[in-house]
């Protein structure tokens, strides 16, 4: 199965986790190992899978930046700050 990252898959893996890990963190309480696994499946795995990818492009030139992954870094983490901010304005 080959998953290609594109800002689209970026902004629903920012709000899968901008919805769910903050429901499971009230959940687990003080549990660590629990929250770390929580948070390894709920964070971890979808960022590296819908923002980062899990094939390696190699860049024309070393020292030019990836646009590409930036603007899916962006596109995750704005994601995840409106689904938070949406989750906590129904839950008040």
């Amino acid at each position: 199965m080959k998953i290609t990252p594109t800002p689209i898959s970026a902004a629903i893996a920012g709000a899968f986790t901008g919805i769910v890990m903050p429901l499971l963190w009230s959940h687990f309480g003080n549990d660590t190992m629990s929250l770390v696994v929580a948070f390894l499946l709920v964070v971890v795995l979808p960022a590296h899978a819908f923002v980062v990818g899990f094939s390696y492009s190699q860049t024309a030139n070393a020292r030019t930046l990836d646009t590409a992954l930036i603007k899916r870094v962006g596109a995750w983490l704005g994601a995840v700050a409106i689904a938070m901010s949406i989750a906590q304005a129904f839950r008040a």
